[in-house]
């Protein structure tokens, strides 16, 4: 249950398309509804700390920390990078997601969320592959700045999480 490795040149391409939002947060700006009075108070990145176990033909624990910029009014996209050990030893892994939020202004105290993205896999004794992701998730109430989520998915095996995000109370 490992996934199936994608050649490079794809997975270099996939890499750029999910990124370049992040990457350009401007170029979608159009679409995030913006406060009177200008915006200039928000961060343009929000900071997130997971810990994630991946259950496969080589199965890990990573801890990692990403940054996820708004694309969208429903749409979140970013960058994970997380290290950790599988039974060969030293693993990691970056990965390049996108989020879609059915609840992103905090309506309700718990609300679903979507995605998919790359991921790149690096183990000892394994060498690198890179996978699909697909990942359903819950976003949990805002506590001190900090929003709790819990996920599921499927990318290089199948994966659950725990993540702490950096949060405002207007939006997710």
């Amino acid at each position: 249950m490992s996934g199936w490795p994608l050649p490079r040149a794809t997975m270099l391409g996939c890499a750029l398309i999910a990124l370049s939002p992040t990457v350009f947060p401007g170029r979608a700006g159009a679409q995030v509804p913006q406060a009177a009075g200008g915006d200039s108070g928000k961060r343009a990145f929000d900071a997130e700390f997971r810990v994630d176990a991946i259950v496969a033909r080589v199965s890990a624990v990573h801890a990692g920390i990403g940054l996820t910029a708004v694309t969208g009014t429903y749409l979140r996209s970013g960058v994970v990078g997380a290290v950790g050990f599988s039974r060969h030893g030293l693993s990691g892994r970056i990965d390049g997601v996108a989020r879609f939020h059915f609840d992103p202004f905090r309506q309700s105290r718990w609300a679903p969320y979507g995605g998919g993205g790359i991921s790149g896999r690096f183990d000892r004794k394994e060498g690198a592959h890179t996978y699909l992701l697909v990942l359903l998730g819950l976003d949990g109430p805002l506590k001190h700045g900090m929003s709790p989520s819990f996920e599921v998915g499927l990318g290089g095996g199948a994966r659950v999480g725990v993540i702490f995000r950096q949060a405002t109370g207007e939006r997710r």
